[in-house]
């Protein structure tokens, strides 16, 4: 009996000790990886990763990603651990408030890559707006965006006021378009940017015959095609996204209706043509999205998008990229100006801002006092056949 308690004794120190052991170990890690610096500074992005706009939504987490990734080990010779934190906004404005509410929260978050949709970003940003968190839109072009004064947003690609107008010189000017109707989706974008191709259009001379608007996520557009129909306009102009736009293209031509539309960026993505097929053929769409194929950066982010990510780059993914190389310059710049220590949420939001002469892999990026890129453009190009990338046309309006 004594001999089974001692052995008993004996065990349970034994494991006591290993169990210290384990601590102390536990404890010196923890130690070495402070000596290390090893630091978390994450970088969030919003757009949808679920639903009609996931496709250009999740090129844009994809290219951030790999801009991120790729400057990992930059940052860890500073003494930081790049995250990425991706967030699906669901093109849903409450949803987009929520995650930024989420974000806000994680002391960690730093910056954010986002949003797609205008109409997203902007109540999403008020909240960016009270964290002083530093916001970068790859693809947002509502003129309110940037119209509010706010110091944390900031975008690397063109506004409605310049794409709209640019898209109707185009139609009027070049595809003779004298009487054109307009459709559009009810969003933040979609009617901002018609508004403003409107405006622009009767400035050169064209008339509008009608300014419809249809709803997101809806399927039979035979009602609006049918005023198309009977008012016998030169084009068709969509303020709206690629789903909708697609079905829109797709179910005008199946009535006869084979006259030119013109869309925006919105309109910007392979699954365009994957909804209208043939039917997008004579489709233009004006976008703040260049053709990358055409430097010879651009050329590498394609190979490096697709060798990472096993997928053909989109329209946007290459901005997703470029806004997060605008993030991680600013953070770069705010972490040396503080003396290579872990900067405040306060001093990247105005090292962001202050970003000039930024070259991404397709964008130049100075951001101005609003916050707008001081490089941005305006791009047409024309489906000729149903395949994606579509045929680049050249800059419009600058």
């Amino acid at each position: 009996m004594k001999i089974r308690k001692s052995w008993t004794m004996l065990m349970a120190g034994s494991l006591a000790l290993g169990l210290l052991a384990g601590c102390s170990g536990k404890t010196e890690t923890a130690s070495n990886e402070e000596k290390k610096g090893t630091s978390v500074i994450k970088i969030a992005t919003q757009s949808p990763l679920s639903g009609g706009s996931a496709t250009l939504g999740e090129a844009i987490k994809l290219g951030a990603q790999l801009a991120l990734d790729q400057q990992k080990e930059k940052f860890k010779e500073l003494g930081f651990e790049l995250q990425l934190v991706p967030y699906d906004d669901q093109a849903d404005p409450k949803k987009g408030v929520a995650n930024a509410q989420l974000i806000g929260s994680d002391k960690a978050v730093l910056g954010v890559v986002g949003h797609l949709n205008s109409g997203v970003a902007i109540p999403s940003s008020e909240v960016y707006e009270k964290y002083d968190l530093t916001m970068v839109s790859p693809a947002n072009t509502a003129v309110e965006v940037t119209e509010r004064g706010l110091k944390s947003v900031n975008r690397i690609v063109g506004r409605d006021d310049s794409q709209g107008p640019a898209g109707a010189e185009y139609a009027v000017n070049t595809l003779g378009a004298k009487k054109i109707f307009i459709v559009q989706d009810k969003t933040a974008y979609g009617t901002g940017l018609a508004e403003a191709f409107k405006k622009g259009a009767e400035a050169a001379g064209a008339e509008v015959l009608g300014f419809e608007g249809i709803t997101i996520g809806e399927k039979d557009f035979n009602g609006v095609l049918n005023q198309i129909l009977s008012k016998k306009p030169d084009l068709v102009y969509f303020g709206g996204m690629y789903a909708e736009g697609g079905l829109l293209i797709k179910q005008a031509r199946e009535k006869g209706i084979d006259i030119p539309f013109m869309g925006g960026d919105g309109m910007d993505s392979s699954t365009l043509v994957e909804i209208a097929g043939d039917a997008v053929k004579n489709t233009y769409i004006t976008s703040v999205a260049g053709d990358s194929t055409k430097t010879e950066a651009g050329k590498k982010f394609i190979e490096d998008y697709k060798a990472a990510h096993n997928k053909n780059a989109e329209s946007f993914s290459v901005y997703g990229y470029d806004s997060m190389g605008a993030v991680l310059k600013g953070l770069e710049n705010a972490i040396k100006a503080n003396g290579n220590k872990m900067p405040t949420r306060k001093q990247v939001q105005e090292a962001v801002r202050g970003v000039k002469d930024f070259e991404g892999a397709l964008t130049k990026v100075s951001f101005d006092d609003k916050g707008d890129n001081e490089f941005a453009k305006i791009f047409i190009y024309k489906f000729t056949e149903a395949k994606y990338p579509p045929q680049f046309e050249g800059e419009v309006g600058n």
